[in-house]
């Protein structure tokens, strides 16, 4: 009799130590993804850049409608370059996000005349423009310190720093730079390092 309490007892300690056992072997079995969840999360949030390109401003760089990706990171252990494409909050839309081109960093001249960009005095060979510039006259613009000067490829279609109120874009606005666009089709933005931002026009 004592026999069979003893091993009833047993089978009840048992069947108690698997039901403990079974909860620690589900949180193991889904932790894994939770964690890569966790990360993909926090990856999303502060350091991918997913933008749709609403407007025909940065044409043909970036098409209207296209995606694009860049990152959030790129600005944390270096300032933007002359060349980047940059996305940011407007100047004189803080709520909104834009998508340009940099032309002018902190200390630079920027000024058009007959619609031919000048920097620092020496015309730009301006190769990713969707087409000429018409003929205008804007500027001089001196960039203030901790600032950028920024417009859209499609220059003749582009509301940008030449417009503004507020003119130059600082640093705390941007929220990173863009590299690639990957809808609908694959295309890498040359920047200031690439072939589409040549600098310098020759005399």
């Amino acid at each position: 009799m004592k026999k069979n309490r003893r091993q009833g007892s047993q089978e009840e300690t048992a069947r108690e130590t698997e039901n403990e056992k079974k909860p620690r072997s589900i949180w193991r079995e889904f932790l894994p993804y939770i964690i890569i969840f966790a990360v993909a999360i926090l990856f999303r949030v502060f350091i991918l850049i997913n933008a749709t390109i609403p407007s025909e401003s940065m044409e043909d760089t970036i098409q209207t409608g296209s995606r694009a990706m860049g990152l959030k990171c790129a600005y944390w252990f270096s300032e933007p370059e002359r060349g980047d494409i940059i996305v940011f909050y407007a100047p004189d839309e803080p709520e909104t996000l834009y998508v340009k081109r940099v032309i002018g960093v902190p200390g630079d001249t920027v000024e058009i005349v007959g619609g031919i960009v000048y920097l620092n005095g020496e015309a730009l060979e301006e190769l990713y423009l969707k087409e000429e510039m018409e003929e205008e006259e804007a500027g001089p613009y001196v960039v203030p310190e901790d600032s950028y000067f920024v417009m859209g490829d499609n220059r003749n279609n582009s509301l940008d720093a030449r417009y503004w109120e507020n003119t130059y874009v600082t640093s705390e606005m941007i929220v990173g730079k863009l590299y690639f666009s990957y809808w609908p089709t694959l295309d890498w933005l040359a920047d200031s390092d690439g072939e589409t931002f040549t600098g310098i026009a020759e005399p």
